[in-house]
């Protein structure tokens, strides 16, 4: 059992039965979550973490597209 990070809805969810970066989704609320942690089973917003990783990906592209400025 974990608790959702969405409602706090609580999922049964083997532990044993899930690994670092699947998915499962909430029966309360719906929400796509995915796993980011397995001992303590830690679950986090999907698409929360999509976001993140799409402003850190456009963060690197910013930095590359400055370092190759510095370099003409």
């Amino acid at each position: 059992m974990v608790t959702c990070p969405v409602c706090d809805g609580t999922i049964d969810v083997d532990e044993e039965d899930v690994d670092e970066g699947d998915t499962v989704s909430c029966d309360e609320c719906g929400a796509d979550l995915r796993v980011v942690g397995t001992g303590p089973l830690e679950l986090e917003s999907a698409e929360q973490l999509e976001e993140e990783e799409e402003i850190e990906e456009g963060f690197l592209e910013d930095e590359e597209e400055e370092s190759d400025e510095d370099w003409k």
